[in-house]
């Protein structure tokens, strides 16, 4: 585990309510950053088919308000099923959930992020607001760390690692059906049925 993920494990953690309403915080934070730095917010800027790229950042930083408050949300009340159920059963809808948050997101990004000023001015903003992925892997990471030291899952498994994977391929998976469309791709149940069975977790009985 690297030392920035035990760094931010190891910061005192807010009750759900409080981290909700920080995340809120933020993410205002960092529209009104992008409002007052970037150029393209002017409402004189040229339209493209009745929109301006303005209003497509105003609409994707209005749902990740409200989308990336409630998906952290389910990442943390992870760690309330320590010691109970299946680990891979407690997971499902984990990935289920992700699929569902990254669809969403990605497709209200593609209108949004269509110039160079934009995208680094979000990522400007992202740095600030410290809403990177690391605000996502990492309660994850402790949930699957916290079932290692219970002995629900393999010794021999990277809690970071799989963390990083299964959120992975939820993206994945919202990606691929944008673009080639669902008939292409398995069911969202199906797909985070695949991701969780993909890590391998549970102890392999001798």
């Amino acid at each position: 585990m690297t030392a920035h993920v035990r760094a931010t494990m190891a910061t005192p953690h807010l009750d759900p309510h409080q981290k909700a309403q920080e995340t809120r915080r933020r993410v205002l934070e960092m529209a009104v950053f992008m409002k007052r730095e970037n150029p393209e917010h002017a409402p004189s800027y040229p339209r493209l088919r009745d929109n301006t790229p303005g209003q497509a950042v105003d609409m994707f930083l209005a749902l990740l308000q409200d989308r990336l408050p409630v998906w952290l949300r389910i990442l943390d009340d992870l760690m309330y099923l320590v010691g109970k159920g299946k680990v891979s059963d407690n997971l499902l809808p984990i990935a289920r959930a992700g699929i569902d948050y990254y669809s969403e997101v990605q497709s209200a990004a593609l209108p949004a992020f269509t110039s160079p000023t934009v995208t680094v001015r979000f990522r400007e903003a992202m740095r600030d607001t410290e809403l990177g992925p690391m605000s996502e892997v990492v309660p994850l990471t402790e949930y699957l760390a916290a079932e290692q030291r219970a002995g629900r899952i393999s010794p021999e498994v990277d809690p970071l690692a799989s963390a990083r994977l299964l959120l992975a391929g939820c993206f994945r998976h919202a990606y691929y059906e944008m673009f080639v469309g669902v008939d292409f791709v398995p069911s969202r149940d199906d797909s985070a049925e695949e991701i969780v069975r993909e890590l391998r977790l549970e102890p392999q009985r001798a």
